[in-house]
């Protein structure tokens, strides 16, 4: 825990580290690593490490401006909190604690249905801060459709402008940590926004034949207007065709669940540029008000790895495992620390790139490091 007046992290990594210190080892192996080899895993991180960022000299960035507009509601940068479950196994306040830091920073956040607190606290959270920050809830699209009718109802009257849909779920990934050590819930624990018994959770039944032609219809016939629905754990250009050819879907975010899934899946910063052009490809036919947004999860650490997603194209970046890092080194305030750093980083960034707003930040931004021999860079622009 914090000591001192004086914060003694100064990056998510430090922030990782303080928190592998206060973790049981359990269920630390069980934030940290996901399916099979880690793979995946580790490729998300690594893989923003590819590209060098081009610096823009003698432009007016005395005040640069983050800000941008996400699930309705302007955000004071392009960050946000992916759904991730049981953030009470890092600190007892969990997801209130969360929302709390979000709330004051004026950032997204989205809460999964396999939250420790209920979505309506959850949201009252922001509110008793006098907040106006959006919060998107997610489901899954293997869940049972009884399920997701009484979640998207309480969601929407507690004042959600978002359903998160998780679609690369149709079951489980082999996560091998789960295999050798165990999942069962810590006493005290349960899943208030789920039917579903804290003791055979991982018994829940999954609809695995679920499909774009027979989910989304139906989804969006019972999602209200005010909500938008965006669908999480997409990785090609074909998939983001077919979802954007239903015109419910407002969003969707390339995501491979933290590596959880599919090890050998694309790290997400890998798929994203197809994803992208696919993303520019069909906006460029549509109204403002129609457009396809495009977030991204996935090895997001440093604001430098915000700055070079939005440079190819995301609209909104989110990171799932930083808030329960933070959680387990300080509670509320460890989040709020988090999120202090990753919004000077990326503020600092644009600062020394020499962008004033998100739209000064483009392909021309970037440079991708080629056969890992120093030096040898290519502008992405001139590819």
């Amino acid at each position: 825990m914090a000591s001192s007046s004086v914060d003694p992290v100064f990056t998510i990594a430090d922030i990782r580290a303080a928190a592998a210190r206060n973790l049981d080892p359990k269920w630390l192996q069980y934030l940290n690593e996901g399916a099979m080899d880690l793979i995946t895993v580790k490729a998300n991180e690594s893989a923003y490490d590819r590209y060098r960022i081009m610096p823009r000299i003698l432009r007016d960035v005395a005040q640069v401006d983050p800000s941008t507009t996400v699930f309705g509601a302007k955000v004071s940068f392009p960050f946000g909190f992916s759904p991730a479950a049981m953030h009470c196994l890092a600190h007892p306040d969990g997801e209130v604690a969360t929302s709390r830091a979000a709330a004051k920073a004026g950032i997204a956040m989205g809460l999964s249905h396999w939250a420790t607190k209920s979505l309506e606290d959850v949201k009252q959270a922001s509110e008793d801060l006098g907040a106006t920050n959006p919060y998107g809830i997610q489901t899954s699209g293997a869940t049972k459709k009884d399920e997701i009718v009484g979640l998207v109802k309480r969601a929407s009257k507690a004042g959600y402008r978002s359903l998160l849909v998780t679609v690369d779920a149709p079951t489980i990934g082999r996560r091998l940590n789960e295999y050798r050590n165990g999942i069962d819930l810590p006493k005290g624990l349960s899943f208030p926004n789920l039917s579903v018994s804290p003791e055979n959770f991982r018994a829940i039944v999954r609809d695995a034949s679920t499909t774009f032609s027979d989910f989304l219809p139906w989804l969006d016939s019972v999602v209200p207007d005010d909500m938008e629905i965006w669908l999480k754990g997409i990785y090609t250009a074909e998939d983001v065709i077919l979802a954007a050819s239903y015109r419910c879907v407002r969003g969707v975010i390339v995501s491979n669940h933290g590596g959880r899934q599919l090890d050998g899946a694309p790290a997400t910063f890998e798929a994203l540029p197809d994803c992208a052009a696919a993303v520019r490809s069909l906006n460029a036919g549509r109204a403002p008000k129609d457009k396809l947004m495009l977030g991204i999860d996935g090895g997001i650490r440093r604001g430098s790895d915000i700055f070079k997603a939005i440079a190819f194209g995301a609209d909104i970046c989110f990171a799932g495992r930083v808030p329960i890092w933070a959680l387990a080194y300080n509670g509320q305030a460890g989040v709020e620390r988090a999120l202090e750093l990753l919004k000077d980083e990326f503020e600092m960034c644009m600062c020394l790139a020499g962008c004033k707003t998100l739209q000064d930040i483009g392909l021309d931004s970037l440079a991708l490091v080629e056969g890992g021999a120093p030096g040898l860079i290519k502008r992405l622009s001139k590819l």
